[in-house]
């Protein structure tokens, strides 16, 4: 078979890590994958539904991909593919609309595109278990990303994503240390544990474990690089599981912990299990354990009903608290949500001046971070390709680091030297 095929991918890693897994059933079948501009005859859109504009965006590839080759034949997959098949269904140039369940069976689906049904989705609520997706490599990628978890259970007002993945489901252990032994012999120096509610694993596995316990698994696996955790809820950050973590030289020292507000009463709307005082003290601990782990928060801004005082409230915890790394997501109003049926939507306009002003914090704290290791030495995975003779490389504490591409290939470790900080991070040199 020579038919050539494009995936573009939208959203979390845990989309990443599937549209991986989707492009290697492709290719063992035969496929000639090809860049999306190129104009493929298949093109798999692999969408995003957590905001509006996710929404949009992948609307628009697909009329792009039907703009590089108008005979292109579209299938739609991922959390919008999930919630709104119909819609997408309808649109010109769709072939085929797959769940996030059917991502598995993707060659088997494609062997119904020519039947007039396009729509192959699933209830993904009634999935009790997670068929773990396998992988040998990551394409044109310096580390890997392994799925542990899927699914959710959190119900926070304001998100969709138990609807679009289902239930909380976990690989098993096995499965899990097997793939992460796998990817780190054939050359990853670095993997990545993804998943919807990682901080949930294991407690549907029977008999229930924690995500502690996978961690002492791997640790006394074979694996011999060094491991990155994804968002990890407050709740379930416990002091046994940071300790670990700060105490261990083989997992990154990086911690993405989900704030959303930092006013109380917003947080009780949000449905989110904790207040800000328990936030600052689990915050501060894991500062003050390990000064220089990176600490990345989210935080929505625009909740319906949110005041200027509440808004302020956010602002001033965030200015306390000693982070590295802010994601501000401006609020968007997602159909089915408890959220979405609130009143006193904020306006667009004031939701857009409140973001600028959280990335402004975001990128002082940052800049704060960062600063503190020029001329220290710090660990990289050197990633991508060339960029004005430089390449650019992440440390174990998720900065960005850029040095002479002379100096390295993609997929290196290196020990660098920090000389000096840049727009799009620090500079550094071979140690």
């Amino acid at each position: 078979m020579n038919t050539t095929v494009s995936i573009v991918t939208l959203g979390c890693k845990t989309n990443q890590f599937e549209s991986a897994a989707m492009s290697e059933q492709l290719q063992q079948a035969g496929y000639c994958q090809v860049d999306f501009e190129a104009g493929a005859e298949l093109v798999i859109v692999n969408t995003c539904t957590v905001t509006a504009a996710t929404d949009a965006q992948s609307r628009n590839l697909i009329r792009r991909a039907r703009r590089f080759n108008p005979q292109a034949r579209v299938v739609v997959t991922g959390c919008y593919a999930q919630i709104n098949p119909q819609s997408l269904s309808q649109l010109p140039g769709v072939s085929l609309v797959i769940g996030n369940q059917e991502k598995i069976h993707l060659l088997e689906s494609l062997t119904t595109l020519d039947q007039p049904d396009k729509i192959r989705v699933s209830d993904i609520r009634d999935s009790k278990m997670i068929q773990p997706l396998s992988l040998t490599g990551f394409e044109h990628r310096s580390r890997a990303f392994v799925q542990i978890q899927n699914g959710c259970d959190a119900f926070c007002s304001y998100c969709i994503i138990p609807y679009a993945r289902g239930r909380s489901r976990s690989v098993q252990v096995r499965d899990i240390v097997r793939q992460v032994e796998k990817l780190s012999g054939n050359g990853y120096p670095e993997i990545v544990l993804t998943g919807i509610h990682i901080g949930n694993y294991g407690h549907d596995l029977q008999p229930p474990i924690d995500l502690l316990t996978l961690l002492k698994h791997i640790q006394h696996s074979s694996f011999s690089g060094r491991l990155r955790l994804g968002s990890i809820e407050p709740t379930e950050l416990s002091e046994e599981l940071y300790h670990y973590i700060a105490a261990s030289d083989w997992i990154c020292p990086h911690f993405h912990i989900p704030l959303q507000s930092g006013d109380d009463d917003v947080l009780q709307r949000m449905n989110r299990h904790y207040s800000t005082d328990f936030f600052y003290d689990l915050v501060d601990k894991i500062h003050r354990l390990r000064a220089d782990a990176a600490i990345g928060l989210d935080v929505i801004t625009g909740f319906p009903g949110e005041t200027d005082e509440q808004f302020e409230r956010t602002c001033q915890l965030l200015e306390r608290l000693p982070f590295s790394h802010l994601h501000v997501f401006p609020f968007s109003k997602r159909a089915g949500t408890p959220a979405a049926e609130m009143s006193h939507h904020v306006s667009a306009l004031v939701i857009k001046e409140r973001a600028s002003r959280l990335r402004q914090i975001g990128s002082e704290k940052n800049q704060c971070f960062s600063r503190r290791f020029i001329g220290s030495e710090l660990e990289i995975v050197v990633e991508g390709g060339e960029v004005d003779g430089l390449r650019k490389g992440l440390s174990q504490n998720y900065l960005p680091i850029w040095i002479p591409a002379t100096s390295a290939e993609s997929g290196e470790l290196l020990r660098v030297k920090i000389v000096d900080r840049c727009k799009d991070g620090l500079i550094g040199q071979l140690a």
